[in-house]
């Protein structure tokens, strides 16, 4: 193993050609920041400026096994790669605002340099040469240039990286038989009671407020020290960003003193994000399995008798809708008012409850799936211990 500087590891630092995009513009894709967001070539988020040209920008052309990474942005995007694989004879211009990374392959393997990037040591020597201003941070390629990694013999780097695409590769396919399994009972609740924004099978659609129980939750005075403890879970918004149907734990309790001020829900009940700074987030929703209290940026659904695994999906799938009623210029506030006074069909509930059978057994293969995943995670995780400490 051998030390050496990124600016001898790689033969060309430096950043993108400055190039104005436009919506709408077509020619040769450009990368820009959010091309790496994933920490992979997202060809869905380049950019386009109208070059059919590729000579003029020649010297600026990615090629197989070119690194990019994230120098301007908000701290914690810092240091994000993304390794480049060639796809045919397409031709990406590397844009502003990412740096390119074209490693000196008689020492270097890209794929080995991209696991080290996404390392601890790596990114806490990003934090030392960071500057800080008020929106974004940065860091100069000189600076980077200075940063040491450590570089085994080139076939011990492709052994290394083999092995960790492969467990990298089924954690990917992990992640991906969840999201088509969502797709799957979108699908299956599309099949059984249409788009609930066209209601094409015509069911009644009635207020929400006619069919459920709207609670809106409350914060008990935190001048109280008495009010927080351990006896339940206290609800707040964030426990409901995760795109999953059942609620996550809570990373706060209430005593019992605080519960007792609180409004809660118990199991079988829907709660949604009412207040929030992004319009994303309003109508965010999980199903409870359990009692819980809960904070005033949510409303809890509670069905009077509807199966609440048919609303969840209802809403989810509505959000749009939901979202049209929304003025952000009101801090986006959807009120309990609203919500009760919007309308959704409502098919019979022996329906809904055949719904309820299917994704409960769908949410089965996805517990299985999840905890595979979960095991996966943690391999990777020690791998990366054992091969960069």
């Amino acid at each position: 193993v051998v030390m050496a500087r990124l600016g001898d590891a790689f033969s060309v630092i430096r950043n993108g050609a400055s190039i104005r995009q436009a919506d709408g513009a077509g020619g040769l894709p450009i990368t820009r920041i959010e091309t790496i967001s994933n920490r992979e070539i997202d060809r869905s988020k380049f950019g386009y400026a109208g070059i059919e040209d590729a000579d003029k920008y020649r010297e600026y052309i990615l090629q197989d096994g070119d690194i990019l990474m994230s120098h301007i942005n908000s701290e914690k995007h810092l240091g994000k790669v993304a390794l480049y694989k060639k796809q045919g004879n397409e031709k990406i211009i590397h844009g502003m605002n990412l740096l390119m990374l074209r490693a000196n392959k008689s020492i270097v393997y890209p794929p080995f340099a991209t696991y080290f990037f996404a390392t601890n040591i790596f990114l806490g020597q990003i934090q030392k040469i960071t500057k800080k201003s008020v929106n974004q941070a940065s860091f100069t390629v000189s600076a980077l240039k200075e940063i040491e990694m450590d570089l085994p013999t080139l076939d011990e780097q492709r052994r290394i990286a083999l092995v960790l695409d492969k467990v990298s590769d089924l954690i990917a396919k992990r992640r991906q038989q969840l999201d088509k399994l969502d797709e799957i009972v979108k699908a299956k609740f599309v099949e059984m009671f249409g788009d609930p924004v066209g209601n094409p099978m015509g069911w009644e659609k009635i207020a929400l407020g006619k069919r459920c129980d709207i609670v809106t939750g409350n914060t008990p005075s935190r001048a109280d020290p008495e009010n927080y403890g351990n006896f339940i879970e206290w609800i707040k918004s964030d426990n409901i960003n995760t795109p999953a149907v059942l609620l996550t734990e809570a990373q706060e309790y209430l005593s019992e003193t605080g519960f007792h001020k609180c409004r809660f829900v118990e199991a079988g009940s829907l709660l949604m994000t009412c207040i929030a700074g992004s319009i994303n987030c309003i109508g965010n929703v999980a199903v409870t399995d359990r009692r819980v209290a809960f904070n005033q940026q949510i409303n809890a659904i509670v069905p009077k008798q509807d199966d609440v695994l048919y609303l969840y999906w209802l809403m989810l799938l509505s959000k749009p809708a939901i979202h049209s009623t929304i003025n952000m210029a009101l801090k986006g506030i959807l009120s309990k008012g609203q919500l009760s006074e919007m309308t959704f069909p409502f098919p019979p509930l022996e329906l809904q409850n055949q719904f309820a059978v299917f994704v409960k057994k769908t949410e089965k293969t996805k517990a299985n799936i999840s905890r595979s995943l979960e095991k996966l995670e943690t391999l990777k995780k020690a791998l990366m211990q054992e091969y960069f400490g």
